[in-house]
């Protein structure tokens, strides 16, 4: 397995990986989304290649604030079905949390649903714990 730098030639993969999340952008809006990500500082798409295959894939940025030191936030975690329980999923955010320490950030942040419960019993054999449940509110 090499993690690596989100390269151009993957986009059709990570739009397979958002679909095994459950979110069906079609090939142009993934596209989109990548280049905004992609332009934006402080962000950054890495990706678990195995044998030439795009095995999982990791969006992380630096959310500084106001009300709490800054920090690092996961905004995206996918594992292939196919490549399940091989140890991507946490490789993936062990090199999130080397990111977050060379920027100085204080910590690693996630947002998972809560009827997601095999992705709560993985983050927390690696280390995370449950800090707050919260109402999420929007508009439009």
């Amino acid at each position: 397995m090499i993690i690596r730098e989100f390269q151009p030639k993957d986009g059709q993969a990570v739009q397979g990986l958002l679909g095994e999340l459950g979110y069906t952008p079609d090939e142009s809006e993934v596209r989109r989304r990548l280049a905004k990500v992609l332009e934006t500082l402080g962000h950054r798409i890495i990706i678990a290649d195995v044998d030439g295959e795009v095995a999982g894939l990791l969006h992380v940025f630096d959310r500084p604030a106001l009300e709490k030191p800054c920090e690092a936030v996961v905004q995206a975690l996918v594992v292939s079905g196919d490549h399940r329980g091989k140890g991507i999923g946490e490789a993936l955010m062990r090199e999130a949390e080397v990111w977050a320490e060379r920027r100085n950030l204080s910590s690693v942040t996630l947002y998972s649903r809560v009827d997601r419960g095999r992705a709560r019993v993985f983050y927390e054999r690696i280390g995370y714990r449950v800090k707050a449940t919260s109402n999420l509110f929007t508009r439009g």
